[in-house]
């Protein structure tokens, strides 16, 4: 059995057509697109007709390359850059009418849903209590959980794009004064979801994404050669000073940096903010790196709910912490404390 996603997020478009073995989706091949539609984006955050044309000939290609390898239509979803786009039903509208595309915007809270799903398999139930971190290039996805699926999730406008686009300069090193900017925003914005998470005391925390994986390299994890199944884990007093690295240099000369690619390169001192202040106020000094994410959730919940839960984020029906028997998963209230991270 063959099954394929497709995701538009903020930087790229990317196809994975995968073989489903034991109910684990194994990847046969992949294709991405660089469209970077954050950086097409209006002032007022309308992709506009360029940028939904760019997007229409990705899905397109996609959907051509996923028939070709013998899958169906793909899954195909839309994150925070469509999500958030005021000229969002024009752009899902002509995906529609162009290439017979039905692309879903999942709500943020589902993005982190799933991407929780996504890496408690890959880590297994010996992580146990487990807290996961997703930055991506419109938002951060934040969630924690026991069992399969999260107990909490929440969804934060810190993408690394959108970041670095409000409080960075994008070509210079920036001033102390545009970083201690950003910062405060960063923990403003932080400080109930990391309150929730030092509370539980994950006995496990994870990192995902491809900025998380960069930045890891960048600190010293393994490489991408070394495959999926190489053990990479991104220290926070590590972090803390790739950031110092980042910093004093312009954008253009981050992609010389150990791990950090051209695209990303004015994105990876605001990822790595992001990343380090999530830590801090956490109360986590490492965290594991974890190739899976919301794509391989979305796949899995697929596999093991059916066609049946797709429809429900296809018309936008499903609701967050209705996993599997359809309890509701019950949010308890964000505790507040004065105590402090240690450094």
């Amino acid at each position: 059995m063959r099954l394929s996603v497709v995701d538009a997020g903020s930087n790229t478009v990317r196809l994975v057509v995968t073989d489903v073995t034991a109910g684990v989706p194994l990847p046969v091949h992949t294709a991405k697109w660089k469209l970077r539609l954050s950086e097409q984006v209006a002032s007022d955050g309308r992709l506009g007709e360029q940028a939904t044309d760019h997007l229409v000939k990705a899905l397109r290609k996609a959907t051509e390359i996923a028939a070709r390898w013998g899958a169906p239509e793909p899954l195909a979803f839309a994150t925070a850059v469509v999500r958030n786009a005021p000229d969002r039903a024009a752009v899902l509208r002509a995906v529609r009418e162009e290439t017979g595309v039905r692309l879903c915007v999942l709500p943020g809270e589902t993005e982190a849903e799933l991407t929780f799903l996504g890496v408690r398999r890959w880590m297994g139930w010996r992580a146990g209590p487990l807290a996961v971190l997703d930055i991506g290039g419109g938002s951060l996805e934040v969630a924690f959980g026991r069992g399969r699926m999260p107990e909490f999730a929440a969804s934060l406008p810190l993408g690394a794009g959108r970041l670095t686009r409000e409080y960075l300069d994008q070509d210079g090193a920036p001033s102390d004064a545009e970083l201690q900017a950003l910062r405060r925003a960063v923990r403003h914005q932080l400080r109930d979801a990391t309150a929730r998470i030092r509370w539980e005391h994950p006995h496990t925390a994870v990192a995902t994404s491809r900025t998380f994986q960069q930045l890891a390299r960048l600190c010293g994890a393994a490489p991408g050669r070394h495959g999926p199944f190489a053990e990479r884990v991104l220290r926070r007093g590590d972090l803390r000073r790739a950031i110092d690295r980042l910093a004093a240099l312009p954008a253009a000369e981050r992609s010389g940096l150990p791990g950090i690619s051209a695209p990303r390169a004015r994105q990876s001192l605001a990822g790595a903010i992001v990343g380090h202040t999530a830590m801090k106020l956490s109360g986590v000094k490492a965290v594991a790196v974890c190739p899976w994410a919301l794509r391989e959730g979305i796949l899995l919940r697929y596999l093991e709910d059916g066609a049946d839960w797709w429809t429900d984020i296809e018309t936008g029906t499903h609701t967050f912490g209705r996993p599997f028997d359809g309890a509701v998963v019950s949010r308890l209230p964000l505790p507040r404390t004065a105590s402090t991270p240690e450094p």
